[in-house]
């Protein structure tokens, strides 16, 4: 797309996203993750992904297009390349990679001791990965829980803070203190907010190719080659 007028630039990224899932929504559909690498900003990468069709005649692949695709503003990514089935673009939505830079953060205090110490921290455990699945676990996030002293340690002393979480984990967690008979305080950070001054989104936005992912705060995507 070299020597187009930016306004036109700006046309043609939504209908070539369109077109790049529209590859891989059919029965058959394949891409394939070729290159991941740094770009020329900070906090910025850049993908080449080909699409194909399994053709049964031919008992092989045809090439449906190919893609370059810039993730701006990255926060978190997992690369896996080679081949994948699926991909999703999650704007504004609900999604557990999201969580922690979607939602406010909060403080979980908790008051009381439990009857069973090793049963809580195994409900702990249990609600972090009823809220992520297995999308994420408690070492890839080691602030989520309180790590000054032991789990076990902190909630036999009947006081203090659990931890500092995504707020859908928190009010998880809330209700996992009160099934053991202790009481949990949230504090929500007050400065967390969805836009900026200007009025722009300070969401970010989750790429899924399968198991792979890219979170950052923009995507772009541009055709490389003859599609189709």
């Amino acid at each position: 797309m070299a020597g187009i007028h930016p306004a036109q630039r700006a046309a043609l990224i939504v209908p070539v996203r369109g077109q790049f899932f529209n590859d891989l929504a059919g029965e058959g559909a394949l891409g394939m993750l070729l290159l991941a690498q740094m770009g020329g900003a900070p906090n910025e990468l850049h993908a080449i992904i080909e699409t194909a069709q399994y053709d049964a005649a031919a008992n092989g692949l045809r090439p449906t297009g190919g893609y370059a695709v810039r993730a701006l503003g990255v926060v978190d990514h997992r690369v896996q390349l080679g081949m994948f089935e699926k991909a999703a673009l999650y704007e504004n939505a609900d999604h557990p990679l999201l969580l922690h830079f979607n939602t406010p953060r909060v403080a979980v205090h908790f008051d009381g001791k439990p009857k069973d110490v090793n049963e809580l921290v195994l409900d702990i455990s249990q609600a972090y990965i009823s809220v992520f699945l297995n999308w994420r676990h408690l070492v890839d996030h080691p602030d989520d829980i309180n790590r000054t002293v032991p789990l076990i340690d902190l909630l036999n002393r009947g006081y203090g803070l659990l931890g500092t979480m995504p707020k859908p984990l928190a009010e998880r967690m809330a209700r996992v203190l009160a099934h053991h008979g202790m009481a949990a305080s949230l504090s929500e950070d007050v400065s967390f907010a969805t836009t900026d001054d200007h009025g722009r989104s300070r969401l970010a936005k989750l790429l899924l190719l399968d198991d792979a992912y890219f979170i950052a705060f923009e995507f772009s995507f541009e055709p490389m080659g003859r599609q189709g």
